[in-house]
C-alpha cells in the first residue's frame, strides 16, 4: 500500500523512494544496454532510455 514515509522527520511520498530506487537501477542497467548496442535499434535513443526508466519504475511500484 502506498503511503507516506518519515525521512529525517519529514514526510515523503513512497513514490519518491521508488523513484530513487529506479534511478539507481537505471544507472546500473543503462550502460549494459548501451554496451550491448540495444539503443542502436531505437528510433530515438533518448526516448528509449526514458522508456526503460519508466519500465523499471513501473515494475518497482506494481510489484508491491
Amino acid at each position: 500500500m502506498l503511503r507516506e514515509v518519515s525521512l529525517f522527520g519529514a514526510l515523503a511520498p513512497s513514490l519518491l523512494l521508488y523513484f530513487v530506487a529506479a534511478l539507481v537501477l537505471f544507472v546500473v542497467v543503462d550502460p549494459l544496454f548501451a554496451g550491448l548496442g540495444l539503443y542502436r535499434f531505437a528510433w530515438h535513443p533518448a526516448l528509449a532510455r526514458f522508456g526503460a526508466f519508466l519500465c523499471l519504475f513501473s515494475v518497482l511500484v506494481l510489484s508491491t
